[in-house]
């Protein structure tokens, strides 16, 4: 047999003794329940597991990318509004020139 701790409600968990079985019942979502034999249910789980771990790989490689976007258009923007004060300057200076 096996000791378990599971979630009956948020922070409420309760301890379980479980019998040896033959089978597991796996919550697949969208209100889905199916039994699978436990070696079934181990490769559907490592699998999924695989999947997420691939998903997550491809998630962190399009945030790097995203954060160095966001980098890029922070510098081009400090570069633009540098190249503007400098314009401002360029026409300020010459101004005062033209008036005497």
């Amino acid at each position: 047999a096996l000791l378990a701790d599971f979630e009956v409600s948020e922070g409420i968990y309760s301890r379980a003794r479980i019998e040896d079985t033959d089978s597991v019942c796996l919550w697949l979502g969208a209100n889905v329940m199916l039994e699978y034999s436990c070696e079934e249910a181990t490769t559907l789980l490592q699998k999924n597991l695989e999947n997420a771990k691939a998903s997550l790989e491809v998630l962190v490689a399009d945030l790097q990318f995203l954060r160095d976007q966001v980098t890029i258009t922070q510098v081009t923007i400090a570069r633009v509004y540098n190249w503007d004060v400098h314009q401002k300057r360029i026409r300020q200076a010459a101004a005062p020139a033209k008036d005497s």
